[in-house]
């Protein structure tokens, strides 16, 4: 069985007047229905931009889907018109961005905007749309939905904000929600509850979740497969078991041990990364992450690694992999 979401090799650049900011560089993953993917990676190495892309949301100028293809439950999204891309937004996927302040229209009440697009791809009449309108604000936890579909989104706190963007993604009954950073801009309390109500609300509905962030506690929990992204390439991906278990390329380690782990020695110190991400605009020879890598080599400076598979579910794009697996068995 195909899988709902097919990301093949995908390529999104900016021109600037630096030069060509090489910002996703052939990325490929799927997810399955039902299936919670998470994408992680230090800010800039393309998790939003690739998820942007799939919306084909990318601003031209300057940006651009270079190359690639997106296949969403048989359609070739990039194939699509305009007309038929807007169908899919909001009806079939849908997203959930990482500030609800700036996502949220803020001279339209939250009725109007839950309702608008329940109108529009679910062709439903303005009483029925209302109607769900104060079911999906009860389902996500806000109390006296009717009377805050009156009100405006600076009305409401920041969780509440949030809160309404989850219940505009599910208002068309999609297959897809993406939900970029949804809990940045939100306290460590509320990021919790946030996320608990997605999990409970995609997995009761059966909609696919793709995760972005760079919480590696947040894919952990709530994530079924990983993709760990860097300079604008997928370099290791798996179960969330193998990523945080068996980690198999050294920036995926590397971002492990710079957190603090509830399972690790009290008081052991965390290892930072060393360096900087490389400038995208620039031609990368070899791995990208060789500046900062502790395992490079000769080969690492000379060749590219590709994603390869080292076990079931498991692939990574590293040389020296066998060496990083020997040294993680001895340290275990």
């Amino acid at each position: 069985m195909p899988a709902l979401l097919e990301v093949d090799n995908l390529h999104t650049q900016f021109d600037t007047s630096a030069g060509t900011v090489r910002a996703v560089d052939g990325i490929a993953y799927t997810v399955d229905e039902g299936e919670t993917v998470g994408i992680v990676g230090e800010s800039g190495c393309g998790k939003s931009v690739g998820a942007l892309s799939i919306l084909r949301l990318i601003p031209d100028p300057p940006g651009r889907i270079a190359s690639g293809s997106i296949r969403f439950d048989g359609q070739d999204l990039l194939a699509l018109s305009d007309a038929d891309i807007r169908a899919v937004r909001g009806g079939q996927i849908a997203m959930v961005f990482q500030e609800p302040m700036t996502s949220l229209n803020p001279v339209l009440t939250i009725g109007q905007q839950l309702c608008e697009g329940m109108q529009l791809h679910l062709k439903i009449g303005a009483d029925a749309a209302q109607a769900r309108a104060v079911e999906l604000l009860d389902m996500v936890g806000i109390s006296e939905a009717a009377r805050r579909l009156q009100q405006y989104p600076h009305h409401l706190s920041g969780g509440m904000r949030q809160r309404v963007m989850i219940a505009l993604a599910l208002s068309c009954k999609p297959k897809l929600i993406i939900a970029d950073e949804p809990t940045t801009a939100l306290d460590v309390t509320i990021q919790a509850q946030i996320l608990e109500l997605m999990r409970d609300l995609t997995q009761r509905f059966g909609v696919a979740l793709i995760i972005i962030t760079h919480n590696l506690g947040v894919v952990a929990r709530y994530a079924q497969r990983v993709n760990v992204m860097y300079a604008g390439k997928i370099v290791e991906s798996g179960t969330a078991t193998d990523i945080y278990h068996r980690p198999v390329h050294p920036y995926t380690l590397g971002l492990l041990r710079s957190i603090p782990r509830m399972d690790r020695p009290r008081g052991e110190r965390l290892i930072p990364i060393n360096g900087q991400p490389p400038d995208l605009t620039q031609e990368i020879t070899g791995c990208a992450y060789r500046p900062r890598c502790g395992f490079a080599t000769d080969q690492c400076a000379r060749e590219t690694p590709k994603l390869e598979t080292v076990a079931t579910g498991h692939a990574t794009a590293c040389f020296e992999k066998a060496q990083l697996e020997r040294l993680l068995k001895v340290a275990s």
